[in-house]
């Protein structure tokens, strides 16, 4: 018996050992496996955030236009594409800047200048239809678009395009207190200035009879400009590096370069259309 008690006792110690191994190659194996697959909650996680960038969905226009004189037609065509150039471009943004600012940051930066950049196409579309028969009503209500999770529109979306130019708000504020001036425009903040060349100073003659459109226009190009500046104030420290340009200074040059445009056909109804105001429309940070 004496014997027998250590030869047991080592074969205890003997399948404890083994044990203890099993169970130690369980957790190398298990850990290993962890460090090698991925985290499927975290893939799925990495998926879902990518989706939730949503889709911006705006009403449709083209199905609550009237009929179409034949000589509107191609203009309302060319203005109907750029909706479309608009929504896509503003997709296009709203991928490229997922992750920056903070709660109104779709708003501010996308959503709005969208909705500027709608209401002035609208416009020219009714003005087109006008000139030939009644210029149609209420096509601003469809300017607003909206961010959509599910990537449906209930009013119907305009999609795809090429861009022919952009665009701008249709009517002036009656509060815009910029100047557009050559060398700095209007109000400094501590997020710095947007300063745009002066348009006025390069204008031939205007004639008489548009002197008032291009007054008009002159007094939006302040408008954008102060707009412009509010938007580089309400969004300070939003964004990354090309903030700024891509969500301020790219969409204001956009509206500069179709009112500076509609100057310029203005002066060219009654006159000589003024060429290489465009080079005009690049506007500037300065802190």
């Amino acid at each position: 018996m004496s014997r027998a008690l250590p030869k047991y006792n080592k074969r205890r110690v003997v399948f404890i050992g083994g044990a203890a191994a099993v169970v130690l190659s369980g957790a190398v194996i298990a850990g290993s496996a962890l460090a090698g697959t991925p985290d499927k909650s975290s893939t799925a996680q990495s998926a879902r955030t990518l989706s939730d960038t949503g889709t911006i969905s705006c009403p449709d226009v083209k199905s609550q236009l009237p009929a179409v004189p034949a000589s509107a037609q191609a203009e309302v065509d060319r203005n109907l594409t750029l909706l479309d150039t608009q929504i896509a471009e503003a997709n296009k943004r709203l991928v490229d800047t997922v992750g920056q600012g903070g709660a109104n940051f779709v708003q501010n930066a996308i959503l709005g200048p969208l909705k500027d950049k709608r209401v002035s196409t609208i416009d020219r579309i009714a003005i087109s239809i006008g000139r030939q028969g009644t210029k149609p009503t209420g096509l601003d209500s469809l300017a607003t678009c909206a961010l959509s999770t599910g990537g449906t529109d209930a009013g119907g979306t305009e999609t795809g395009g090429t861009d022919t130019g952009s665009t701008d708000t249709a009517t002036p504020s009656a509060t815009a207190s910029a100047t557009d001036a050559a060398g700095g425009t209007d109000t400094t903040t501590a997020a710095g200035t947007i300063s745009c060349p002066d348009v006025k100073s390069q204008l031939p003659a205007v004639p008489a009879s548009a002197q008032a459109e291009v007054d008009r226009n002159l007094t939006l190009l302040d408008t954008q400009i102060a707009e412009a500046n509010k938007r580089l104030v309400d969004t300070v420290g939003q964004g990354g590096a090309n903030f700024v340009q891509n969500a301020i200074l790219g969409p204001l040059k956009d509206k500069r370069v179709s009112t500076i445009d509609r100057i310029a056909i203005s002066i060219g109804r009654q006159g000589t259309k003024p060429t290489g105001l465009d080079s005009l429309a690049a506007c500037t940070l300065t802190k």
